[in-house]
């Protein structure tokens, strides 16, 4: 998907969330959904990356604290061309990553200790690869809009159950289109992100792929991550799960109805599209660094100093 179509898919959810106001308080109403919705994501676009990053305690490492996982990330940006991210770590068994912020000048990466710990050292560059694609494509940006959307869309349609919808005659739909609404706009606002976040997340795939050089490391990395993503529960992401296509993977458990309309595509088509592309790069189906112990079996490189601390080595790529 490029981004005219992204362009488009926002236009409709921004039409979607002035029709909730319109169906709420007439014209009147629409206008005023149109300018909650540029304020909040005017808020959204200044705070978004400091706010899941609190809402998920993740703490600043630097290359004194964390000499190998931040190594790997700054050799990834150079390779791919951006600004040094701020690096995190999140205090979290399962094994998962996200990026945010709103431009590549003011980003940040976050690993959970889960997958520091349970992954080679080039599976994480393969994960931190992706999550610099999602930087360098703005994706960051625009799917933490999508998501404020979203949640802006099922609180109206919320109001529009208490209010029961405008009898100003600029509503022609009356209380019957607002039980329409109340039910189908959460509905089409979750299709809508799922449609976003989906395609990013093939985009990022491929142009992690190519930043670290690898396909295969990403497609192992993804491989373990989903393995252990839904037997490891992610509290935070349980709590909030407006936030979970951030993630790599997705982080929900499944015991919800969230995975009914997850943000995901299949892990297995992903890692699909990951060897296709490594056939195409002429690098292997398997990779050479598959089967290498991950650094919690090893004990080294990543023991030193904490989980994911140890000595810093040359890139997987050079």
């Amino acid at each position: 998907m490029n981004y005219l179509k992204t362009a488009i898919l926002l236009a409709g959810m921004t039409a979607l969330f002035m029709g909730i106001g319109a169906m709420i308080g007439g014209q009147h109403g629409m206008w005023i959904a149109l300018l909650v919705a540029l304020a909040m994501n005017a808020f959204t676009y200044w705070n978004s990356d400091k706010m899941v990053l609190r809402m998920y305690g993740a703490h600043e490492v630097d290359e004194r604290s964390a000499p190998e996982y931040y190594g790997i990330v700054r050799e990834l940006a150079q390779r791919a061309g951006l600004p040094m991210p701020r690096v995190y770590v999140i205090d979290n068994a399962q094994p998962n990553a996200f990026a945010t912020g709103r431009n590549p000048q003011n980003a940040a990466v976050a690993a959970s200790t889960g997958l520091l710990q349970s992954l080679s050292r080039e599976e994480i560059a393969g994960v931190m690869a992706h999550e610099l694609a999602h930087i360098r494509n703005h994706d960051t940006l625009i799917m933490t809009i999508t998501a404020t959307f979203a949640g802006a869309i099922s609180m109206l349609a919320n109001f529009a159950m208490f209010f029961g919808g405008s009898r100003d005659r600029d509503n022609p739909f009356g209380i019957f289109g607002t039980l329409v609404m109340m039910i189908v706009a959460p509905l089409a606002a979750m299709l809508v992100q799922m449609a976003i976040s989906r395609t990013r997340e093939y985009a990022a795939d491929r142009a992690g792929a190519e930043i670290c050089g690898q396909p295969m490391w990403l497609a192992s990395a993804l491989a373990k991550i989903q393995s252990a993503a839904h037997r490891v529960p992610n509290m935070e992401a349980e709590t909030h799960p407006a936030t979970a296509h951030m993630f790599i993977i997705n982080p929900l458990s499944g015991a919800r109805m969230d995975n009914l309309f997850s943000t995901h595509p299949s892990t297995e088509n992903r890692i699909a599209a990951l060897q296709e592309l490594a056939a195409q790069m002429g690098t292997g189906a398997v990779g050479r660094f598959a089967g290498r112990p991950s650094p919690a079996a090893a004990g080294s490189p990543w023991t030193g100093g904490g989980p994911w601390g140890g000595s810093r080595r040359r890139g997987p790529w050079s």
